[in-house]
């Protein structure tokens, strides 16, 4: 799905959690969780948003890593909502679904690009565990 169309998609996803929440009549008690699931439905949007103006293939990945967690805070929250029983069910069950859907596009871009970015630095010889050779490696003692 290309960027633009994932975007429009996050940015409708969280109209429909704001909506859902709103014709939910929710105790003092339940206003947290009210506040945390606007706040994380809302950021897997605008987080990913920011992932598409990334500066650098690593930016891209950093941010597309805190959209996955965005999304499964998002789930979490939703999941809650479901065991307490509260909004319309189908709307609820779907936005589950919806959210579900999400945390796997997020966890397929992000391992994806991950495996890109290591097959790159391996073809370049930058792979884990080599570093730069420091005088201390070399013997060389510096000194009094």
């Amino acid at each position: 799905m290309p960027g633009q169309a994932l975007e429009k998609r996050t940015k409708a996803f969280a109209v429909r959690v704001i909506r859902f929440v709103e014709s939910l009549s929710l105790s003092r008690a339940m206003e947290s969780v009210r506040v945390q699931l606007i706040r994380a439905a809302t950021s897997i949007g605008a987080n990913y948003r920011e992932a598409n103006r990334a500066e650098s293939k690593k930016d891209f990945l950093h941010k597309v890593s805190i959209v996955g967690k965005e999304a499964s805070e998002t789930f979490y929250w939703l999941e809650l909502m479901d065991a307490l029983g509260l909004g319309d069910s189908a709307e609820r069950m779907a936005l589950i679904q919806e959210c579900n859907e999400s945390v796997a596009i997020f966890t397929r871009i992000g391992r994806t690009l991950k495996t890109r970015l290591s097959r790159s630095r391996s073809r370049l010889g930058l792979g884990r565990g080599r570093r730069k050779e420091r005088s201390s490696d070399r013997g060389t003692q510096t000194q009094p």
